[in-house]
């Protein structure tokens, strides 16, 4: 079950990525004084977009973990620190924020595996905050340009 949400999240995110990319790009041939806008649109649909490929990492590190028959002990994302501790593997969990894949050890701790890449989170931070930062620029520079209520 949450390998299905995970892949419907990484559906619905590349679906609105491209939609703010589209509304980006035509506001950028468009409109002359929008630029701020469409530029604040275009970094948001890469900021969706690189969480939505995490999101797409994590599904399949999930189908790989809930994969029965045989094989399937210890599960198959943490078999890469080595047979020695993949043998202590007791289960795992999943973090959407900051994204990775993480396999529970019997004595208790954890590790993260590298299903998901590393620059998934960063990325996603980084481009959302351009995003905002160009959104509030926009709406700063549409109030300054803006003529008085008469």
């Amino acid at each position: 079950m949450l390998f299905l949400g995970l892949t419907l999240a990484a559906l619905a995110g590349a679906v609105a990525a491209t939609i703010l990319a589209v509304r980006g790009l035509r506001g950028v041939f468009r409109r002359q004084s929008g630029r701020l806008w469409a530029a604040a649109l275009l970094v948001g649909a890469g900021a969706v977009a690189v969480y939505a490929w995490g999101l797409l990492n994590l599904g399949y590190a999930v189908m790989r973990a809930e994969d029965g028959g045989t094989g399937a002990s210890p599960i198959e994302p943490c078999r890469e620190v080595g047979p020695q501790v993949a043998r202590m593997v007791d289960g795992y969990g999943v973090s959407l924020f900051p994204m990775h894949f993480e396999c529970h050890l019997t004595g208790g701790g954890s590790y993260v595996t590298s299903s998901v890449p590393g620059y998934v989170t960063p990325a996603t931070v980084a481009l959302g905050l351009i995003a905002v930062i160009c959104a509030a620029l926009a709406t700063r520079t549409a109030e300054k340009t803006r003529p008085p209520v008469a």
